[in-house]
């Protein structure tokens, strides 16, 4: 997997435990269609008695993962457990690593061991009791910077549930992250760490039998500039990604932000755009809608799907009577 890949590339990551039966079946894309980026978790989805047996689950399934079209991660479950994944004789066909827990107290423990893989590309998990210290956050910002494998660093993942669990609380189930404590944190992680270079994906949404609150949720996710959410159920993924399209509007901005020779400053239906302010807004737009289309073209295949589904209801009605 190329370093140069870039996080928006995951749309809605699913997580699943490596102890899973059908592994093989969910990797190829036999099992759950539309994903475009997994991880294999060994960590909190895998009790320890079943620690074993994901790892072998994995080392079996390194060797074919060079003909699968999406990336793979692994999320460690420990330190420990990373250098026995780097061992595997095929780990290089992995995409990269989902490190948990992560701050300035194993951060460096966790980047001095993977120095030797330059084509793993990391992704660290915010969710320790330092992610409520500004000043814990800021440290292991400059940690990171300082660090050589820090241009490694796909994206920070902000671990939603493990932060809740650390205040002792648990959202309704018709609430967004953002209407509950972790909202102005997420907000200062974003502050903290996107202007130095690292992206942040969005926390899970835990309800996905109610597709309305996953839709404010991810609607919120991109107000705050995160263009990757983890999912924790299959039934989220199609949802998630098609809020990712964006609207015809925006694109129409960008493109005109990126024409060449593009006055500094412009105006356009009433609102006023800068070339120097607006750029990597107008770049990151036009990027995702090559990755996930526009807002009306998902209308369109929405609508496309529903005749056709109406299409086969009334065939077998014809075909009933």
């Amino acid at each position: 997997m190329e370093a140069e890949m870039k996080y928006e590339q995951l749309g809605a990551t699913l997580y699943v435990p490596a102890c899973r039966d059908d592994l093989l079946q969910v990797v190829n894309g036999r099992r759950f269609h539309g994903v475009r980026s997994l991880i294999l978790c060994t960590e909190d989805a895998v009790c320890e008695s079943d620690l074993d047996q994901a790892l072998a689950n994995i080392e079996a399934l390194l060797p074919i993962l060079c003909d699968v079209k999406i990336p793979v991660f692994v999320r460690v479950r420990n330190h420990q457990v990373l250098k026995r994944v780097l061992a595997f004789n095929s780990v290089h066909h992995l995409a990269g690593v989902v490190l948990p827990k992560f701050d300035t107290s194993n951060a460096s423990a966790y980047l001095d061991t993977l120095t030797g893989c330059p084509t793993l590309l990391i992704m660290p998990t915010l969710e320790t009791k330092a992610v409520f210290s500004s000043l814990a956050m800021d440290r292991l910002r400059d940690l990171l910077l300082d660090h050589p494998m820090h241009k490694q660093i796909l994206a920070l993942r902000i671990g939603g549930n493990d932060l809740m669990a650390l205040l002792g609380i648990r959202r309704h189930p018709q609430m967004t992250i953002y209407e509950t404590l972790l909202g102005p944190v997420i907000s200062r992680l974003v502050t903290t760490f996107r202007p130095f270079g690292f992206p942040l994906t969005a926390p899970v949404c835990d309800s996905y039998s109610s597709l309305d609150v996953l839709e404010r949720e991810v609607e919120q996710d991109l107000v705050n500039g995160l263009y990757s959410k983890t999912a924790i159920h299959p039934n989220q993924v199609v949802k998630i990604q098609s809020l990712y399209a964006v609207s015809d509007g925006d694109l129409e901005i960008a493109q005109r932000l990126l024409l060449p020779g593009q006055k500094a400053v412009f105006g356009h239906h009433g609102v006023m755009h800068e070339l120097e302010t607006h750029l990597t807004w107008a770049e990151s737009v036009v990027h995702r809608s090559k990755l996930f289309g526009t807002r009306n073209q998902m209308d369109r295949r929405h609508i496309s799907q529903q005749h056709v589904a109406q299409s086969e209801l009334q065939t077998l009605l014809k075909e009933s009577g």
